[in-house]
């Protein structure tokens, strides 16, 4: 059962060295990890060539142009080999080795088909975990069942469920999209602890300040209306057919 790590990088040059240093001790002969250069600027492409598509284990593929951190993601999961698909960030506030931990949920499980595996963030501000807390909320009112931490990192999930997929957001609201899609069919769902640490390389693209955080709560917004438009048409259709 092999399992495929994803992490999207969107000019993170800085941070990449030690992340490449962090992957090569994860990866063996059932876990490949997949770098997608998301339409990086700096210097993440010639850091990336050494890994190519044919570079066993740790290999690396690019998206030419940024038009979403889902979207790399995306990228990474179509080309992606393994049973069990994951994904996390580059700019090494999480390990990526915190996969290792999740991975053998999936090793000592019954059925890890039907095993979805999240992140559960520790050692935050209590600024980020105040608006965390916020969005939960929102989002178990809005969606009708319980989320929380959807935006933590490792996410895993079997392939099976990811080929169920259809019309997959290509933004920050993947998290969301795959956590619902994990509660909506029934799936196992298991948490393990992380600790986020501060930023050791760059800024965060997106958590500038209040006004990126403004902008990406009103996106989230808009993208859990339209999902939840979709589940009531959804519904709607299947009671119907009956």
């Amino acid at each position: 059962m092999m399992l495929s790590l994803v992490i999207p990088c969107y000019n993170e040059s800085e941070s990449l060295p030690a992340l490449i240093e962090k992957c090569q001790t994860i990866i063996s002969e059932n876990i490949e990890i997949i770098l997608v250069d998301n339409g990086s600027s700096d210097d993440t492409p010639e850091i990336l060539q050494p890994f190519d598509k044919h570079n066993a284990g740790l290999r690396s593929t690019r998206v030419e142009q940024n038009i979403g951190y889902g979207n790399g993601i995306l990228a990474g999961l179509k080309v992606a080999q393994g049973e069990i698909l994951g994904w996390t960030h580059a700019d090494l506030q999480t390990d990526p080795a915190d996969v290792l931990t999740a991975y053998q949920l999936y090793e000592t499980s019954a059925n890890p088909s039907n095993l979805f595996v999240k992140g559960s963030r520790t050692g935050r501000p209590l600024v980020d975990r105040i608006f965390t807390s916020g969005m939960a909320i929102f989002e178990t009112i809005l969606m009708g069942t319980a989320m929380w931490d959807i935006n933590a990192q490792p996410t895993l999930m079997s392939k099976s469920l990811y080929s169920a997929w259809r019309n997959a957001p290509i933004d920050f609201s993947l998290d969301l999209y795959a956590y619902y899609q994990a509660k909506k069919q029934g799936t196992e769902i298991q948490r393990i602890p992380v600790r986020f640490a501060p930023r050791t390389f760059g800024e965060s693209h997106w958590n500038t300040g209040i006004v990126s955080r403004i902008r990406f709560i009103q996106r989230t917004l808009n993208y859990s209306w339209k999902l939840r438009k979709e589940i009531k048409q959804s519904s709607n259709s299947q009671k119907g057919m009956e």
